[in-house]
């Protein structure tokens, strides 16, 4: 299929915010985490790449599930339309919960990309293998390997793209093979980026839209201001000392 060039520039998807009409229960998941539960959550997009940093349990990848649901996504991963994972019996809620009461601003609402989640990757992956896509061989390789192989092969197209911690099989060394194809995506102004990570290296890509989710908010934030990187950087002057105080506790 032939991917027409768009005249507007990225960011498409410019605002995301919680429908204060929305009849949801704030005392179940995903709406009792703190980040919704008043119902004034917020998230404006104003460049081609954003990263959201953040500790675990925050609500990081719920909220990207919720955005690529509304984005046209399966909560599970994959491209439009698709239904790599089999979520009818399910017990847990995912976030695609989320989708059902949040709102979004597009310019232009667009349909092509692509939702990447590290832990679906294989059975996205094998769901590829089963109908027949003839460059979808992910899963011969290693997994740092099947995941660079697949980010060359599916993310070189125009669309918003949503990355939930895509460093999860990345050495750092594979970290800088990410930026590289991040770079490219962005030079080709055909892309928007959506990311989720707690990867320093990640997080410090240039230009790039880094903020800080915590349990009560969305902030912008310097890399250098990231619990993520001042631990890394405390542990790359004194391993020994660091690795000690910390199982000490």
């Amino acid at each position: 299929m032939r991917h027409q060039r768009r005249t507007l520039p990225p960011p498409y998807l410019r605002r995301v915010w919680l429908n204060e009409e929305a009849n949801c229960d704030r005392t179940t998941y995903p709406y009792c985490l703190p980040l919704f539960r008043d119902g004034n959550f917020e998230l404006v997009l104003d460049r081609p790449i954003a990263i959201i940093a953040g500790e675990n349990g925050v609500g990081k990848s719920t909220l990207l599930e919720g955005i690529a649901v509304l984005a046209g996504f399966n909560e599970s991963g994959g491209g439009p339309g698709y239904h790599a994972v089999d979520n009818s019996k399910a017990v847990e809620i995912g976030g695609g919960e989320l989708a059902r009461s949040l709102k979004a601003s597009w310019l232009p609402k667009i349909s092509q990309g692509w939702f990447f989640r590290a832990e679906s990757f294989f059975s996205v992956a094998r769901y590829l293998d089963e109908v027949g896509s003839p460059s979808a061989n992910f899963l011969s390789y290693s997994h740092g390997e099947g995941f660079i192989r697949f980010f060359e092969e599916r993310c070189g197209r125009p669309g918003i793209f949503i990355f939930d911690e895509p460093e999860s099989a990345l050495s750092p060394k594979r970290q800088f093979d990410f930026l590289r194809l991040l770079s490219r995506m962005e030079a080709a102004n055909q892309s928007q980026i959506l990311i989720v990570t707690h990867s320093p290296i990640i997080m410090g890509y240039p230009g790039a839209q880094l903020m800080r989710m915590t349990r009560y908010g969305l902030n912008p934030v310097e890399l250098q201001n990231t619990e993520h990187f001042q631990i890394l950087r405390e542990f790359v002057s004194d391993p020994d000392g660091m690795i000690r105080a910390m199982i000490n506790g």
